[in-house]
């Protein structure tokens, strides 16, 4: 059975930092096959996409909002993919979630069948 399990969440003032990790377990394949993603719910609002990462970590997708702030990884060797967060911006204030797909990059997240159970940031003005 597939696991995400996500880390790293916290309440920060804007302008900083924090970095996501989503480590994964039980999988069918190798991490290493698996689009990995990120997607961010706020309270009252649907859950959007935020960032997704190809198998090698070669292609990088990210909504307009958060690029060149954010940034998405990975490590095959670890099973673990992150999400780096830098000049946070209290819009930025979300549960993320973690999830994997062994499809390609999609900011659909009908297309990821497995999730994590999210980790909450707070960003303060």
């Amino acid at each position: 059975q597939v696991k995400l399990v996500e880390s790293g969440g916290g309440l920060v003032q804007a302008g900083a930092s924090l970095r996501l990790s989503c480590a994964a377990s039980g999988l069918t394949f190798p991490f290493s096959t698996y689009t990995m993603a990120w997607f961010r719910q706020a309270p009252g609002k649907e859950r959007e996409f935020v960032a997704a990462t190809s198998w090698s970590g070669g292609t990088t997708d990210y909504t307009d909002s958060v690029k060149g702030r954010f940034t998405i990884s990975r490590d095959n060797t670890k099973n673990v993919a992150f999400l780096q967060m830098n000049r946070l911006k209290p819009e930025d204030t979300a549960v993320y979630y973690c999830a994997a797909s062994l499809s390609r990059s999609s900011a659909s997240r009908l297309e990821y069948p497995y999730w994590g159970q999210g980790t909450q940031v707070t960003v303060s003005s």
